[in-house]
């Protein structure tokens, strides 16, 4: 049986896409996260696994933390 795959999109600013992913995360039903630039071009994508801790998410919040920085407007893709 094959599981359909549902996805989301959100166009967000760089300032709030820290909270936007943790807030993601802690819904706890994403399989797969995927930031794309102003442009539609992929800049992170990243797995979200049920069970992982916190420390293993501390250097994708780094990499996000810079591209916040970086980002007037992007796009979160979730895949559920």
């Amino acid at each position: 049986m094959d599981e359909e795959k549902r996805t989301e999109e959100f166009k967000i600013n760089g300032e709030d896409l820290i909270e936007k992913i943790k807030d993601i995360i802690k819904q706890g039903n994403a399989k797969k996260i995927t930031i794309k630039g102003k442009e539609g071009n992929e800049i992170l994508s990243f797995p979200v696994t049920i069970g992982v801790v916190g420390i293993v998410f501390a250097p994708i919040f780094a990499a996000l933390g810079a591209i916040a920085a970086l980002a007037t407007e992007c796009t979160i893709v979730i895949e559920r």
